[in-house]
């Protein structure tokens, strides 16, 4: 993976919260890739130790070159169970089982959906997908969704574990806001990397125009296109669109805490933790009408057309119009230490 801590990305979010949990029972070695590291990711953790390799930045070719290093490492560096994390790196089951290694594979999403790779490196992913699913010994799909579309023979050695909530510290702090010119309770959020596949673009389309829209914080940073932040504002006629960059922690907080609602406007997505924080924060929500985010049903006009700004528009219209309250949804169901359990289990069994 990128790595972890203060690593933006979903893969990254979820090994953050889960393999600290699971490193009091199992001695955890993590590849991470140099380029994504910062003076704040060099934290040690009880019971973990870090492997950083090179990878580059080149899109496609840094977790292909990155896994490979990976792969060469453990040839001589033996453990008792790989566990690769989404099918790109999945290309290299087949030869992590020649060398005799138990592989469990995490499906987080079927990365050959998002718009930001080509006809060429798509198929190549599907491809990756195939290989991993037949090679793997198991398979955990933070998806049931997605898991139920595979045959007989992924789903006999396939467990969906979904991907869980680590809530923020709750708080009444607002100087990241202020520092950002973000007015309180003024604003609807998103969160997540600058890519194609978060719609992002949607977004900023949809609420020109839109009277009672004051102000689109979006929360994230992009990994290879340099000019993301430049399109996005190129696109804000209105001057509505805040970038505050990538965000964790108690500034990410404060952002939850006092924003109006929160919006999903992905066209892909495996598991959105960050619909998850914003729920655990009460906030009124509207998500693209995919099937991820179905996690927790939502009335019919809080879903909206994936990359139709018209659609958008008349969501966010009804589900923000004249304010709305605070919601209690029920979030009992996505607990990482019950996550971790059920990963451990099946370490377990692999490693029994």
């Amino acid at each position: 993976m990128r790595g972890f801590p203060f690593v933006q990305g979903g893969v990254e979010s979820h090994c953050h919260n889960l393999i600290p949990r699971l490193s009091g029972e199992f001695e955890c070695l993590v590849y991470r890739r140099k380029p994504y590291l910062t003076e704040e990711s060099h934290v040690s953790f009880p019971g973990i130790r870090f492997i950083d390799l090179p990878s580059g930045r080149m899109k496609g070719f840094e977790t292909v070159f990155h896994t490979f290093l990976c792969v060469m490492h453990l040839l001589f560096h033996r453990v008792d169970c790989v566990n690769i994390h989404n099918i790109g790196p999945g290309l290299f089951t087949p030869l992590l089982r020649l060398m005799g290694y138990r592989v469990v594979l995490t499906y987080h999403s079927p990365n050959y959906e998002h718009d930001k790779w080509g006809r060429i490196s798509k198929m190549i992913l599907r491809l990756a997908e195939k290989i991993s699913l037949g090679c793997a010994s198991h398979v955990i799909f933070v998806s049931p969704l997605q898991r139920a579309k595979f045959p007989e023979s992924v789903l006999m050695k396939s467990t969906a574990i979904v991907n869980g909530i680590n809530p923020l510290p709750k708080t009444d702090s607002t100087d990241f806001l202020d520092r950002h010119g973000i007015r309180k309770g003024k604003y609807l959020l998103a969160v997540g990397r600058l890519t194609q596949e978060k719609g992002f673009e949607t977004l900023v389309r949809a609420v020109q125009g839109m009277a009672d829209v004051d102000q689109l914080v979006i929360a994230g940073d992009s990994d290879h296109n340099p000019n993301a932040r430049a399109e996005l504002k190129r696109l804000d006629g209105d001057g509505k669109t805040v970038l505050p960059g990538y965000t964790t922690g108690e500034n990410l907080a404060q952002l939850y805490a006092n924003a109006r609602g929160f919006v999903l406007s992905s066209f892909s997505e495996g598991f959105p933790m960050v619909l998850l924080e914003a729920m655990d924060f009460g906030l009124p929500v509207v998500a693209s009408d995919i099937p991820a985010a179905h996690i927790i049903e939502l009335p019919a006009h809080c879903y909206a057309l994936p990359g139709n700004p018209e659609s958008f528009a008349k969501a966010i219209g009804a589900t923000f119009a004249g304010g709305a309250d605070r919601i209690d949804y029920d979030l009992t169901s996505y607990d990482w230490d019950h996550i971790a359990r059920q990963t451990a289990e099946i370490y377990r069994r692999m490693t029994g």
